[in-house]
């Protein structure tokens, strides 16, 4: 619960309270059932990264002392803060339980049954030693941990089964042992052979349950326990200011110091046996400061994201998506000549960008490509319409940003594969990631040079684009352009460059000049408002936490200006105050898509300004970030966002208030129609796209 005195919510508490309105899908009944399943999985996937970077650095701070609270702004000690975090992960820990066991009972209603090592009939039996012996076993190395000197190191993204084993006239005899479970090796769900109409499914470390009698048989034990326990690392590292050593090669130091960072959670099996829970404690040299977590008996949920859907005799009812209308019979390249086309995802389909890239790979009279990327795909087509362009003798430019967290190893692949190509690899800035979106392609045509490409608020990830809801811009506008390539010069001469940030006219960069231009933004709604002008501002983002916008906000509303805000993840603002003279609508939407971007409208006393940006308002990417934030010119596609954005304001299914009391309360509205706003924004595009087709066709 935020400090009542307080001017800002903290940060930590905030992002617990959107991964607790990631739970609710998961307890939302209207949600599809394979879909609930999945929330699960995104909901444990976010709170191991959120204890292997945050809790992190909370720990380390509280280790620093006060000194610290000048880098995260903080209004209360780091220690009450990781207190209050281990409060709220336990009650989130309960609820989930809660959920599970609920789906659990749905499942059979389905005629879906997770079955342990106790329930398997005679054929099944069968089929788990066999797949044992055939898949699994040439996988498992058991450890016998009282023989060890040294405590063995445990994967941070790995489950163990901790084994105690005894014989049933003899049960003070007791040794211990634990096994890594292979999922990533095997997989973690094992189909079984089923009565007719039904789906059995075994997990993995149930079918090394099943078997220990057989691994261990050496040992001549009778009585067999295991249970699943698992431990979360500190994933952040600091790189190292030695000039003489490569930024890959501290990256690939750092990686190597991430896979041995400190345990900052220790979660298991509330069965466990007592004497090896305490003796895993003791040789990990763990205390409770160090989050440790009892919970059910399945661990690593995030697996559930790809619970088998071949199990679910329904279809599922996806939104497939749509072709741009614009780009149906054209070249991407000749549409975008003539007019700035937006691209809405998941909503329209992804492969224009890619087309963009591949049609210029084989152009004759385009000489150079430049683009950012900071997350790819792991078979990425971006990637091989860029390597095609270099073979065609293209001049290829990517800037490759090798710290996108946990993307790290994967871009440092990505890297070496560019590099033998051909493709000129920028990798970044030093203390700065390069996280905006941009393309810059440079065409002949006659006597001119051209210039085109994008700018988006996404990654260029034709997988995450599925599910991600993002909106790039498709554009050969010179002034847009001309910024774009400004900011890759940037990019290349850092040390000496700044001049060209300072040049762009269009598009206001980050680090050093977006806060000033959304300040002023904010500053002129406030000076309108006093004048009794009408003052508004729409900001939809991930996240809003930094302290110097939330007060510039709060003066705003306290000015008169009617402030909307769709914010999915982290909100710090008090969004209640009575001083404010117009009521702040702050509301959060998570439902099936991702809500990614970033749009934001200014009335600008009535000459309205409306932007999209691959930045939050957040300390890191206005000050520690390059980020690109695009005006929007064209008429239509203002229209279209703005539109967007009211459809999402209205939302009264998906939405939830963003309250002072982060009690995460659904928006509802019962006098009007009910409006789920991701389905509604599907309905108004795809109407848009229909309507298009129709009048060209006539």
């Amino acid at each position: 619960m935020p400090d009542p005195k307080s001017k800002l919510i903290s940060r930590d508490i905030s992002w617990l309270s959107f991964n607790a309105r990631v739970l609710q899908e998961a307890a939302d009944h209207s949600v599809p059932l394979r879909e609930r399943i999945r929330f699960l999985g995104i909901f444990s996937n976010n709170l191991d990264e959120f204890f292997r970077v945050r809790v992190a650095t909370l720990k380390r701070m509280a280790q620093v002392g006060g000194k610290a609270k000048l880098q995260m702004h903080l209004e209360e000690n780091p220690d009450n803060i990781l207190q209050e975090i281990q409060m709220t992960v336990l009650n989130h820990q309960s609820e989930f339980n809660r959920i599970w066991e609920e789906i659990l009972e749905e499942l059979k209603k389905e005629k879906i049954f997770l079955v342990t090592e106790k329930d398997l009939n005679a054929e099944q039996q069968s089929f788990v030693r066999d797949f044992y012996e055939e898949e699994v076993s040439p996988n498992v190395i058991p450890l016998m941990i009282e023989n060890i000197p040294t405590f063995p190191y445990l994967r941070e993204k790995s489950i163990y089964l901790g084994v105690v084993m005894w014989m049933q006239d003899s049960a003070l005899k007791r040794k211990y042992a634990f096994i890594e479970v292979p999922a990533n090796a095997v997989g973690r769900f094992i189909l079984l052979p089923s009565p007719p109409g039904e789906h059995h499914i075994i997990l993995l470390e149930d079918v090394i349950r099943f078997n220990l009698p057989e691994i261990f048989s050496y040992f001549g034990f009778n009585r067999y326990q295991a249970n699943i326990f698992k431990v979360t690392r500190d994933a952040e590292f600091d790189i190292d200011s030695d000039i003489s050593t490569t930024l890959i090669q501290q990256l690939q130091k750092a990686l190597k110091g991430r896979r041995k960072g400190k345990t900052v959670r220790f979660v298991y099996d509330k069965e466990m046996d007592p004497g090896l829970l305490e003796y895993l404690i003791q040789r990990m040299n763990l205390t409770k400061r160090d989050n440790l977590i009892p919970g059910g008996r399945i661990h690593n949920f995030r697996h559930f994201m790809e619970f088998p859907e071949q199990v679910f005799n329904g279809k599922e009812n996806k939104r497939k998506p749509f072709d741009h209308p614009l780009l149906l019979e054209q070249r991407v390249t000749d549409v975008v000549m003539e007019r700035d086309i937006m691209l809405h995802f998941p909503y329209h389909a992804f492969y224009p960008v890619i087309d963009l890239l591949k049609e210029a790979a084989i152009d004759p009279d385009v000489t150079s490509i430049k683009i950012t990327c900071y997350r790819l795909a792991s078979q990425s087509k971006i990637i091989n319409a860029l390597v095609n362009a270099v073979r065609n003798g293209k001049q290829v430019t990517v800037m490759l940003e090798l710290r996108a967290r946990f993307d790290e190893e994967a871009n440092l692949a990505w890297k070496e594969r560019l590099e033998d190509e051909g493709v000129k690899v920028l990798i970044g800035i030093p203390n700065m990631k390069v996280h905006a979106k941009l393309c810059v392609i440079r065409k002949r045509v006659g006597e001119k040079i051209i210039h085109y490409g994008f700018v988006s608020t996404g990654n260029l990830n034709e997988s995450t684009a599925k599910i991600y809801a993002d909106h790039c811009l498709l554009t050969s506008n010179r002034n847009i352009m001309a910024d774009a390539n400004r900011i890759f010069n940037y990019v290349e001469h850092y040390k000496t460059g700044l001049h060209f940030l300072k040049a762009c006219t269009t598009i206001s960069p980050s680090p050093m000049y977006l806060r000033k231009e959304i300040m002023k933004l904010i500053q002129t709604e406030i000076k309108n408002a006093r004048q009794g002008k009408i003052a508004q501002i729409i900001a939809k983002m991930n996240s809003l936490s930094d302290e110097e916008i939330i007060n510039a906000l709060y003066d705003a509303a306290k000015a008169g200006v009617e402030i909307k805000l769709i914010i999915r993840g982290i909100f710090c603002m008090m969004s209640q105050n009575d001083k404010f003279i117009i009521p702040v609508t702050a509301i959060s939407i998570v439902d099936q898509y991702l809500e990614h971007a970033r749009v934001w409208v200014f009335n600008n006393g009535g000459n309205e300004k409306i932007f999209i940006s691959s930045a939050d308002w957040m300390i890191r990417n206005l000050d520690h970030r390059v980020e690109a934030t695009c005006p929007i010119i064209d008429d239509n596609i203002k229209k279209e966002l703005k539109d967007i954005l009211n459809i999402q304001l209205k939302d009264n299914v998906k939405a939830r208030w963003l309250d002072n009391k982060l009690s995460n309360e659904y928006v509802r509205n019962e006098s009007s129609h009910k409006v789920r706003s991701q389905v509604e924004t599907y309905r108004y595009l795809y109407q848009k796209n229909v309507s298009t087709i129709e009048v060209s066709s006539n």
